[in-house]
């Protein structure tokens, strides 16, 4: 995983299936410790499948950047499988999407 500061502002994490995903996860969340004024991107083009373990994490992530954070978070690139796990657990409607990471960025930008 990849996860660099975009801009003086956002943080984008490109994640992967697990078990990458737990680590890239706990690292970022690590790393909005130190940043906590960051919004933040979460690529999911490599991302073919979601578990509950998964689930939990980015729970605990939007926790963190919006609601403790004040700040914006977006998930990018989601594939229709991972999307369904999204729509069958009602979690599209907690998470905000966008197509891919141009728009995630383009999304958080003109907020």
């Amino acid at each position: 995983m990849s996860i660099q500061n975009w801009s003086d502002t956002i943080i984008v994490a490109e994640v992967q299936d697990d078990p990458q995903f737990t680590d890239d996860l706990e690292n970022l969340l690590a790393m909005l410790q130190s940043q906590p004024a960051n919004d933040v991107v979460v690529d999911f083009a490599s991302v073919t499948y979601l578990n509950s373990s998964n689930i939990a994490k980015l729970l605990k992530l939007r926790k963190q950047v919006i609601i403790s954070n004040g700040r914006k978070l977006r998930l990018s690139g989601v594939n229709t499988h991972v999307w369904g796990v999204f729509l069958v657990t009602g979690l599209d409607k907690v998470f905000e999407f966008a197509d891919n990471l141009s728009m995630a960025l383009a999304s958080i930008q003109i907020e």
